[in-house]
């Protein structure tokens, strides 16, 4: 059993990025009547409080949702309303995690696949979506089962893929989990989320997924700081397939926004980049 528990990191920049990209795609989906699937193959617990003790140890939410909390800030007036409902009084003390935030776009005809090992969390995410009959919650390994639910009864979808890489060949792992989901369902959209640790490793991710033969993939990647040889991770991405037409305009506007007020001094920076056309 790995020991990730995504409460010590709930809130931080490269949640910031990878929340701000569900939004916009879950937005565009609800844009035609015609049901979808969403699929969560790390779920994680769903909802964070950020005065507890994981949160506190880091404090990571500082230099992400709470640079952008209480701000007017059109461009993520979206992101920054879901997240303001789970917090009163204007106090930032919640995060709303994928789950929760996918839940706010579901529909009634909408269903969701929330899948999370460890077993805590698990228990806390079957809690956090209790009584909604169109969401099921599975303690499974998403990474290697979520391709069986493909293709969607509704032939539309989205899939969030974001484990935590504390495994190294999780890299090589997620880019072989889409080639075969694409292969099953190409018509979905394919959202992964990746950490710069070592960016060697987004290099190779990038090289095999061109490489794939698969058309149509962006990536919008927001970093803090430079590459570093030292620990810890200094940006983060997503790597989307078959991205709505108005993600890659929308990311090019709101990325350089992150990116200065995220960062301390003139060390943020960003990525918008057409890994594969349509």
């Amino acid at each position: 059993m790995l020991s990730y528990r995504h409460s010590f990191h709930a809130g931080n920049f490269a949640d910031v990025i990878k929340h701000v990209v569900l939004v916009e795609i879950l937005e565009y989906l609800i844009r035609k009547d015609k049901p979808f699937t969403y699929i969560d193959t790390h779920a994680g617990a769903g909802y964070y409080a950020l005065t507890s003790e994981p949160s506190g140890k880091t404090r990571e939410y500082e230099s992400g949702i709470g640079k952008l909390f209480g701000q007017a800030l059109p461009e993520l007036a979206s992101y920054l309303s879901i997240v303001g409902q789970y917090n009163n009084a204007g106090r930032l003390a919640h995060y709303p995690g994928s789950p929760l935030i996918a839940r706010h776009f579901l529909r009634r005809e909408d269903r969701a696949w929330l899948y999370e090992l460890h077993p805590r969390d698990f228990e806390l995410l079957a809690a956090n979506m209790a009584g909604q009959r169109s969401i099921k919650v599975l303690k499974e390994d998403g990474l290697k089962t979520f391709t069986r639910l493909l293709p969607p009864l509704s032939r539309r979808g989205l899939v969030l893929i974001d484990p935590s890489y504390e495994l190294k060949t999780d890299y090589a792992a997620v880019v072989n989990a889409l080639i075969t989901a694409h292969r099953r369902f190409a018509g979905g959209i394919y959202a992964l989320w990746y950490p710069v640790v070592e960016r060697e490793r987004i290099h190779q991710m990038e090289k095999a997924l061109i490489g794939s033969g698969i058309r149509d993939i962006q990536l919008f990647e927001l970093g803090l700081t430079a590459d570093s040889r030292g620990h810890g991770m200094t940006a983060a991405g997503m790597i989307v397939i078959n991205p709505p037409w108005t993600l890659l305009t929308r990311m090019q506007t709101i990325l350089p926004l992150l990116a200065s007020t995220l960062a301390s001094g003139s060390n943020g920076y960003h990525r918008c980049r057409i890994l594969a056309q349509e």
